[in-house]
């Protein structure tokens, strides 16, 4: 398997990076294309492993994938069988998505729990009490989900006791098919689910309620292929803007939206970083300034988003004094704390805290990535590592990164992939 070897960096990171369209933006919008026959498009989509898991997945359903650079197309005339396997679904969570479209559409299903990265219990319940407040009749058996209807799903209200991404996502494409009104409370707000409602409503659907929690959705008896362009990817944004305080440098992210991680630039803005921002782009300067510890807890959109709480945590060890991350959303996503121990790093973790004491000396030593997001701070630690640090199972990273060390070169950092025994 790959491996990252990163060198300390001798100078800040400055520079520009534009950033790709939203990986769990696509994963979305791909499953909602099985909502309606024919040819689907999708625009700005970045290269990365999970386009091609979701690809895999929705061809043995029966579809066709095809597309030019950064487009897909998703030719769903073949989609009849209705059956997303383990070998695939285990591997990324987001491939559970196809659940809610099969079952609304073609009225039956068969999908294996999911699997992804390696931290936490991340239950489906949600998702499977969504369908079922919709008429779908849902059994777990074997570790499939099997989930039928008679005729087309009915409109019912469903509360989300928590707000949930994936559940949201699931239960929201169902009801654009779903026979009357269905009310969605308590429903995600991230970004990402604007994506989808902004592509569901070109589909045909009727959806009232973007950008609030309470969606109300009008079922319709057939929707049409989509059309529709990615919003961009903010934890990539706000992972570039991570490196620029970690080394007090200079980095500014392009074709993408502030909005999206206003909390974000909130935290820099408290460190002490000189924050822009423009319709399209953000900047963080930490040149020249005294970096303060700060205390931050994750919560759901407009929150501090949990996928950043790991590239944040590599960025305060460079922060001299004691900072706090509390990730209220995963309890137990906190796997890179050993990694990043290795390196020197001071951090305590209690329960669903960490306590950071940044501002010392870290050595470079062979770390593993752990997961997609801690991929992205053991790079960020590597940088102000002294010597080179050695990066183990950077198949997380790929997932959710799109021309990592091209963007990281354009910044000054040299990250190079390897492969074990062929460096030379």
């Amino acid at each position: 398997m790959d491996q990252f070897l990163v060198p300390s960096v001798s100078k800040p990171l400055d520079g520009e990076v534009e950033i790709s369209g939203a990986k769990n933006a696509v994963l979305a919008v791909m499953a909602a294309a099985l909502l309606a026959d024919g040819v689907s498009e999708i625009t700005n989509v970045p290269h990365l492993k999970d386009m091609k898991t979701m690809s895999d997945v929705l061809r043995i359903i029966g579809c066709r994938i095809g597309g030019g650079s950064h487009e897909l197309r998703i030719d769903t005339r073949g989609a009849d069988h209705l059956e997303a396997p383990y070998e695939l679904v285990k591997t990324m969570r987001a491939s559970f998505y196809v659940l809610g479209p099969l079952v609304a559409r073609f009225g039956r299903c068969r999908v294996s729990l999911p699997g992804g990265c390696a931290w936490g219990p991340r239950p489906v319940d949600l998702h499977l009490k969504g369908l079922e407040a919709l008429g779908a009749k849902v059994t777990v058996t074997h570790g499939y989900v099997e989930a039928t209807c008679e005729g087309r799903l009915k409109g019912g209200t469903f509360h989300f006791p928590v707000s949930s991404v994936g559940a949201t996502v699931n239960v929201l494409m169902a009801a654009t098919l779903a026979e009357g009104e269905s009310v969605l409370q308590n429903a995600a707000l991230e970004p990402e689910i604007d994506n989808l409602v902004d592509y569901l409503i070109g589909m045909g659907a009727n959806i009232q309620g973007r950008g609030t929690r309470t969606l109300v959705v009008q079922g319709v008896e057939k929707l049409n292929p989509g059309k529709g362009r990615t919003i961009p990817d903010r934890i990539e944004a706000g992972s570039f803007l991570c490196g620029a305080a970690i080394t007090k440098g200079r980095v500014k992210v392009t074709n993408m939206d502030p909005v999206h991680i206003a909390a974000v630039l909130d935290v820099f803005r408290d460190m002490g970083c000189k924050v822009s921002t423009g319709s399209d782009w953000a900047e963080v300067d930490a040149r020249g300034v005294e970096l303060k510890p700060v205390s931050v807890t994750t919560l759901p959109f407009p929150g501090f988003p949990t996928d950043l709480q790991a590239p944040l945590m590599a960025t305060l060890m460079a922060v001299p004094g004691i900072s706090v991350i509390q990730d209220t959303i995963y309890n137990d996503r906190f796997t890179h704390i050993a990694e990043l121990k290795r390196l020197g790093a001071d951090i305590q973790l209690v329960g669903n805290t960490a306590t950071i004491h940044g501002g010392k000396p870290l050595e470079s030593a062979n770390i593993m990535a752990s997961d997609l997001r801690a991929s992205a701070a053991l790079v960020l630690a590597g940088l102000i590592a002294e010597g080179e640090t050695t990066i183990d199972r950077i198949y997380h990273l790929d997932r959710g990164y799109e021309d990592f060390e091209a963007k990281m070169a354009a910044l000054g950092a040299t990250v190079k992939r390897v492969r074990p025994g062929m460096e030379g």
